[in-house]
């Protein structure tokens, strides 16, 4: 019997009316027809649907945080770190949707043979972790400070004097030029060290659950996330900010005037006009920077727009919280609650070992995961929420100069139907056009061809990507595959039957995200904006969550999700929330309507549909 595989990627339809759709992106993102070599390596792979990191298709220009990350992660597992089975992750774009392959070593020898190499490297950073970090954060920090000091506007209709008094020697398009190419390298630097301690705060919990699954054999994945919960990091800060305004409007009795049905620009002003309504917001300024930097959504694409970009939402959330506390609900996450039980689980796991040499390997993987767990979620902030909430903004001062120009029509739309290297090119076209005195090429060019794009990006959206292409493997092994993207054998397995395959479309499968047992009406989202459509109790269903999130989960029973594995950055930021998840059901958004009741065993990672609203 034939093995039973996915559409060839090289097969998938193009999407009618889209026809030339490839010209939106990267050259080596798509599948090859022009080198059988490539081709066949293609074919021979198993290349899934990266929704985890995107729930929508691509912009031209959103691609560059893909082009960056397939270059980071890579290098570090093979030139870097040497992680010793897994080589990079490999990248290609199907009708506007990522899909990626890892890249793993067969070759036991070849693996031999790095082992000492990872040994000697990873181990030097685990040994100075805090060291290090250190380091890493004034990177960083250094690096937004750059940011936020480049801006960009029109070039001057006559250069200033200085030029000749000061012998500066060059011109305004020029340094326009430049400065687009020192903001992309900024960008594409920001990513280099995102990944400088991600690889090996991923190896360290693999090593961590593997190590536990040799000494206590048959341990739910749900227990051993247990064990490394309720350690604080800085990416649960913004909502401890709103939690922090919110009591603070209780204490100063301003809480009325704050839950009035204004929009933020409204409440400001009129909080301005009291004593205590100025000290508010006085502390409401200390709070947004850096702490409102934050994304509505996962901060991949440029309309997940920050807190600081729209006021109105956070003031959602205050309100959202003020209510919480005055019906005496436990706001924030149950940090205390959550160190309880997970000493008490790591101690009762203490007592089944039964040698010194398993006491020893539990004591120092456990160890090494409660290390690293800050910086994967720390870095998150920085990277995806901080750095890109400025770095959108400087790109919407480069397309005000385009539009200013004629070049687009609008500059907070535009630009994005533009490809990096593009927006270059135009810049030339402009900065000549000035230089020269002539017309532009630009206006005639652009306003066509991002109309079209724009009805390209429209039907993207309307298709469903299929969950994965090529040959599955027989057997999932690929550690990161597994409990970053949730994708194992047997979800692979489930993927290749289908929607319409029979059984029980009652019943679905995921990983277990968060502890615990619940049933409850599902309320299905879309975006951040719903968020206000949350009912009391309710189960939320979405493709993913996001940090920025966290005010809601107050009102929720519990969260189910379509991608990811048990350490994706939702089911970890559910666990830090004690809300019982599971996450990786591929296709809850799909079967699972608004209303539904239904139960999550976020300790099996079963869904389970009781009764729908529609039959």
């Amino acid at each position: 019997m034939a093995k039973k595989t996915f559409m060839d990627p090289h097969d998938v339809p193009t999407i009618p009316g889209t026809e030339g759709w490839e010209k939106l992106y990267p050259y080596q993102y798509q599948f090859s027809n022009d080198d059988p070599e490539r081709a066949a390596f293609e074919s021979s792979q198993i290349w899934y649907y990266d929704g985890l990191h995107y729930p929508e298709p691509h912009f031209p220009f959103d691609i560059m945080w893909d082009e960056a990350w397939s270059l980071a992660l890579s290098q570090y597992n093979t030139r870097h770190i040497i992680i010793p089975p897994a080589m990079g992750i490999d990248h290609r774009i199907v009708n506007g949707y990522v899909y990626i392959t890892p890249v793993g070593i067969a070759d036991p020898e070849v693996i031999q043979k790095r082992i000492p190499l990872f040994m000697e490297r990873a181990g030097y950073y685990y040994k100075n972790w805090d060291k290090l970090y250190e380091n890493w954060e004034k990177k960083v920090k250094a690096l937004i400070g750059e940011l936020e000091a480049i801006n960009f506007t029109d070039l001057p209709e006559i250069e200033d004097i200085s030029v000749v008094t000061e012998g500066k020697g060059v011109g305004s398009g020029y340094l326009l030029l430049k400065k687009y190419d020192d903001l992309i390298n900024m960008g594409l630097l920001n990513w280099q060290y995102h990944f400088e301690f991600l690889n090996l705060g991923y190896a360290a919990y693999v090593t961590f659950i593997n190590t536990c699954n040799q000494i206590f054999p048959g341990v739910p994945i749900a227990t051993l996330t247990k064990m490394v919960s309720g350690i604080d990091v800085v990416m649960y800060r913004p909502d401890a900010e709103l939690i922090r305004l919110a009591k603070l409007a209780l204490d100063t009795g301003i809480d009325q005037l704050v839950l009035k049905p204004l929009k933020s620009a409204e409440l400001m002003n009129e909080l301005a006009k009291i004593p205590a309504g100025k000290e508010w917001l006085a502390e409401l300024e200390k709070s947004r920077y850096p702490w409102f930097h934050i994304s509505t959504g996962t901060g991949w694409y440029h309309h997940h727009i920050s807190w600081n970009d729209n006021l109105d939402i956070p003031f959602d959330s205050i309100k959202m919280h003020i209510n919480s506390i005055k019906e005496g609900k436990e706001v924030g996450r149950p940090t205390e609650k959550l160190i309880k039980e997970r000493d008490k689980i790591v101690e009762e796991y203490r007592k089944l070992i039964k040698t010194d040499d398993d006491r020893e390997a539990f004591e120092q993987v456990l160890g090494v995961a409660r290390t690293v767990f800050p910086y994967v979620e720390d870095h998150l902030f920085y990277i995806e929420h901080w750095f890109h909430s400025i770095f959108w903004g400087k790109i919407r001062q480069i397309g005000q100069i385009l539009q200013n120009a004629g070049f687009i029509e609008n500059a907070n739309e535009d630009i994005w139907f533009m490809r990096r290297d593009e927006i270059k090119q135009a810049l030339w076209d402009y900065s000549t056009a000035w230089a020269t005195g002539v017309k532009a090429r630009g206006p005639s060019y652009w306003p066509k061809q991002i109309t079209w794009r724009k009805g390209v990006y429209e039907k993207f959206k309307e298709w469903s990507p299929p969950p994965a292409l090529g040959v599955p493997p027989d057997v999932v092994t690929e550690p990161f595959t597994i409990v970053l993207w949730g994708v194992t054998t047997d979800v692979l397995s489930e993927w290749l039957k289908g929607d319409d395959a029979g059984g029980d479309q009652n019943i679905l499968k995921g990983s277990p995200g968060s502890s615990g047992v619940v049933e409850g009406r599902a309320r299905v989202l879309k975006n951040v904006e719903e968020l206000a459509d949350l009912k009391e109790g309710e189960i939320l269903v979405a493709t993913t969550t996001s940090p920025s999130w966290a005010p809601a989960f107050v009102k929720i029973a519990g969260a189910i999700t379509d991608v990811g594995g048990p350490m994706c950055h939702a089911a970890i930021v559910c666990r830090e929330y004690g809300l019982p998840t599971v996450v990786g059901t591929g296709k809850g958004t799909r079967l699972i309507k608004t209303g539904d009741l239904i139960r999550l065993d976020g300790d099996t990672g079963i869904v389970e549909i009781l009764e729908r609203v529609n039959k």
